[in-house]
């Protein structure tokens, strides 16, 4: 039995780690010790990634994926929050080499669907992983896991989740680089695009 000056310190600490989530936006659901996150659990942070895996001491420590809105994940092994080797999964099911990398090389410009669906008929252009694409709103642009608006600078997911603010780099890199609004797709009615991603299938706003 604890005394209770101690019972008392631990539901403070509880309580704490508690208000400071609710702060942040995060959560917690799992295993605790002395109030802080220790054994298996789930912490969901305000951009709604989540690490499910083992904890100890409030940190991540042992075997632990993190998940990412848009369906990708990073699957590590971790000590006290640092991940010492791991590796990175995307939403589609490519994982990420190190070493070795052929993935869209200047070799070979496919992407990872067509590498394994074989490509399409001549005239049927894809200019995405997803065929048919996603519709992109007026004035906007694709930036990868969500559309950007150059305007306000913010990055929204497919759904409409708010996911950040762009700093400078970043802007310039996506109306470089990103496919826009205005760029038709030959051979596709937007009309009748309905590809989904698999953020769309499980997100909730």
């Amino acid at each position: 039995m604890l005394f209770k000056p101690v019972a008392v310190d631990l539901c403070c600490r509880v309580a704490m780690v508690t208000q400071h989530m609710e702060l942040i936006g995060s959560s917690y659901k799992g295993d605790t010790k002395n109030g802080r996150m220790d054994g298996k659990g789930d912490y969901t942070f305000p951009t709604n990634s989540k690490y499910v895996g083992e904890m100890k001491d409030g940190m991540f420590h042992g075997k632990g994926v993190l998940h990412f809105p848009n369906g990708s994940k990073y699957e590590a092994t971790w000590e006290n929050g640092i991940a010492k080797q791991g590796s990175f999964t995307f939403a589609d099911g490519l994982q990420y080499q190190e070493k070795d990398w052929d993935y869209c090389d200047g070799y070979d410009r496919r992407f990872y669907s067509e590498r394994c669906n074989g490509l399409r008929p001549a005239g049927e252009s894809q200019l995405t992983d997803l065929h048919p694409p996603l519709i992109i709103p007026d004035g906007c642009y694709d930036c990868g896991d969500g559309f950007y608006d150059p305007n306000t600078r913010v990055v929204h997911s497919y759904t409409g989740r708010f996911l950040r603010n762009a700093d400078d780099s970043e802007h310039e890199w996506i109306v470089r680089t990103c496919r826009k609004s205005l760029d038709e797709v030959p051979g596709v009615d937007p009309k009748k695009s309905v590809a989904t991603r698999p953020e769309e299938a499980s997100d909730v706003n």
